[in-house]
């Protein structure tokens, strides 16, 4: 096969408004290193990791809530996930779904024509669970918002599935970081779990995947989202911030919060838990800064999980969930790649229900 030596390429030049995406028709296409394989992208979806990094908003001097805009001032120092500088210009996009046109040396060439998705947590290969050794593909390196991208072998996880490869680019980013988060508070068939934001990616993908292990699943959304986020299946759904949220549960007990939007509700949801209850949490898009009565924390018996970085057979089981048919793709939108821009800021305004994608 006769590759192009140069490629389009969405590209982040630095911090800042949506401006700071670039588009560029003859961006050097990337060879595959030793170990790496190229992808020829299908589809990447859009993810709040692209927003917060591009924006600075991952920085400890932004306090504020998500706004996927420029903030005043943002530390050099600590503007990723990983609280560490970002190198630009860069490539972002995490989600890929693509097939693998090339390969790098020592890997299998029989790998090429491989339908796959990505795996976005880079880890060391002599110590896959060291948390400190980690990266974030479209991060600590260029990702899919590109016609191709590379990336190690073992990142690129072969699917067999009917889905298109909009549908297959919802997943690597939303429902790892849901599975993770579920992963890490250990919900099981006896729990009733309660999440905020369920007409979002990682929201609507915490609705199915804790239905998948036979939890119970409350639903918080925005009223005019019901009918969409009832497809995916939640036992009961009530409005996004119910002014009294313990008339509103009625008998349900909350086992388990998992929560990405935080911000000034965040008191009320840590409230509802019963005693022994777990709260998880993987983002603060309502805003990071929240207030804590430490005595609800003990008096309660309470565990609180971060979840970033997650384990490593996290997308491996997703794979097999997917080709099992046990999870669905939430597409809310396609957008060809020179409307990147557009995209995100559609993203950013939280009308819709589920994921974004782009398509080179």
């Amino acid at each position: 096969m006769t590759l192009p030596k140069t490629m389009r390429a969405m590209v982040t030049m630095g911090h800042g408004d949506l401006d700071q995406m670039v588009l560029h028709e003859d961006w050097p296409r990337p060879d595959p290193a030793p170990g790496e394989v190229l992808i020829r992208v299908g589809a990447c979806g859009l993810n709040n990791t692209d927003v917060n990094t591009r924006s600075g908003w991952y920085s400890k001097t932004v306090t504020d809530a998500t706004t996927g805009g420029a903030f005043d001032e943002v530390g050099e120092d600590d503007p990723t996930w990983g609280g560490a500088p970002i190198t630009f210009p860069r490539i972002q996009g995490a989600d890929v779904c693509g097939e693998i046109v090339a390969v790098g040396k020592g890997v299998d060439p029989s790998r090429i024509g491989a339908r796959v998705i990505s795996d976005n947590w880079l880890r060391d290969a002599d110590d896959p669970d060291d948390m400190n050794k980690t990266g974030y593909f479209g991060s600590e390196r260029d990702g899919g918002f590109a016609q191709y991208t590379t990336t190690p072998s073992r990142n690129a996880l072969a699917v067999q599935s009917g889905l298109s490869d909009a549908e297959l680019a919802t997943f690597s980013c939303s429902y790892s970081t849901a599975e993770g988060m579920l992963t890490r508070a250990q919900v099981r068939a006896n729990d009733t779990v309660l999440v905020p934001g369920a007409s979002g990616g990682v929201g609507g993908a915490l609705v199915q995947l804790a239905k998948r292990r036979g939890a119970r699943v409350i639903a918080l959304a925005s009223e005019a989202k019901h009918d969409e986020v009832a497809r995916l299946g939640p036992d009961v759904i009530l409005p996004r911030a119910p002014e009294n949220l313990r008339v509103a549960l009625g008998n349900e007990k909350i086992t388990v919060v998992a929560d990405v939007v935080g911000g000034p509700y965040w008191p009320t949801l840590i409230d509802v838990l019963e005693r022994g209850g777990r709260y998880t949490c993987s983002g603060a898009i309502a805003g990071p800064m929240v207030n804590l009565d430490l005595r609800t924390f003990y008096l309660r018996d309470l565990t609180f999980t971060g979840s970033t970085v997650i384990a490593p057979e996290v997308m491996p089981n997703l794979i097999r969930y997917i080709e099992n048919g046990e999870i669905k793709p939430a597409l809310a939108a396609t957008y060809p790649l020179d409307q990147l821009r557009e995209a995100q800021a559609a993203f950013i305004a939280k009308k819709h229900t589920g994921n974004i994608v782009v398509t080179p």
